[in-house]
Order: C-alpha cells, then sequence, then structure tokens
C-alpha cells in the first residue's frame, strides 16, 4: 500500500487543511459493563507511534454506557494534551457510528479544542464526518478507506488486549 496516496486521498475526503500527519484513534472493549477499558492508538505518518498508544481504566462509568466511556476517556487524553501543552492530533478517528462521533465532539468542543473527527461503524464500514448527517460510503480498495480500517483495527485490538489484562488481573486478584 502507498501511505502518502492514502494520506492525501484521507485529506481530500474529509477536506482537511493539511495532511493528517498525526492521527489519534479511539476505542472502548468492555464485556457487559466490566473490566471496562478504553484505548488510543497514535499513527505517525501512516505508521503506528506505539510509544504513544495509551490505555484507559473507566474509572467514572459503572453502567454499561460506551458514550459515557468514550467521553471518559477523551476528556482524560485531551485534558491532559491541554495541561501539558502536548501536539494536537491533525484528526482524531472513533469505532463506532455517528452518535459516537457526535458524544467526542461535543466533549472535544467543551474542552475548547477544534480537531478534525471521523468515525468508522463496523456494520458497513459507514464513515460519519462531523459535517455529513449521512454516512460517506467508500469503494472497496479507496486508500482513504483502507487507511481509516488499518487505524480503526489497531484500536480495537489494543482496547481488546488491555479488557482481557484487566480481566486476567481482577481473576487472579492481582
Amino acid at each position: 500500500f502507498n501511505i502518502q496516496a492514502e494520506l492525501e486521498d484521507l485529506k481530500e475526503l474529509l477536506k482537511l487543511n493539511k495532511l493528517p500527519l498525526r492521527i489519534e484513534a479511539f476505542d472502548i472493549s468492555d464485556i457487559l459493563g466490566k473490566e471496562a477499558a478504553g484505548s488510543m492508538v497514535s499513527f505517525s505518518r501512516g505508521f503506528p507511534d506505539k510509544n504513544n498508544y495509551r490505555r484507559f481504566r473507566i474509572k467514572t462509568i459503572e453502567a454499561i454506557d460506551d458514550y459515557a466511556m468514550l467521553r471518559e476517556v477523551i476528556r482524560r487524553r485531551y485534558t491532559r494534551i491541554i495541561a501539558e501543552n502536548l501536539a494536537r492530533p491533525d484528526l482524531v478517528l472513533i469505532d463506532g457510528g455517528r452518535a459516537h462521533l457526535l458524544t467526542v465532539d461535543v466533549e472535544i468542543k467543551q474542552l475548547g479544542l477544534d480537531i478534525p473527527l471521523v468515525s468508522i461503524a463496523k456494520e458497513k464500514e459507514n464513515i460519519y464526518t462531523e459535517d455529513k448527517i449521512r454516512p460517506l460510503r467508500l469503494k472497496e480498495g479507496r486508500p482513504a478507506l483502507n487507511l481509516i480500517r488499518r487505524i480503526r483495527d489497531e484500536a480495537h485490538r489494543f482496547a481488546i488486549k488491555y479488557h482481557h489484562l484487566l480481566r486476567r488481573k481482577k481473576i487472579i486478584g492481582k
């Protein structure tokens, strides 16, 4: 795959002002609300930047509420970014549908940030953006879709891995 072409296609697709060289992607993993975990993976220039991956144990949500968990993770991540004056991503990718995107949009705006957002829903690989109600349906093989899928899949893998670790710790009692 041609990463430069993927980044350029994504920029064009989302009408971004610049290439999304730094993308942060979020996913939530839990089973019936137990050992809920959030993940954030970071991609730099289209490649995983594992030193900047982050795991989040959900602290404030007891119920089965993906949206509340996502709000908590986003708030914790970007409150820290602001407090420590760290570089902001060029794009935030959410594993989920339109409601997930809107949830994150509200949280990011409440923090006073302006970061482009996109989400991808698993069932039909629908792509949601802030400015359109209807999802984008991209053709198989489209460079932007390939990049979005790769990043989403990595966020999902990382979230599940951390969720399993938390479950093992609870079972073992450590």
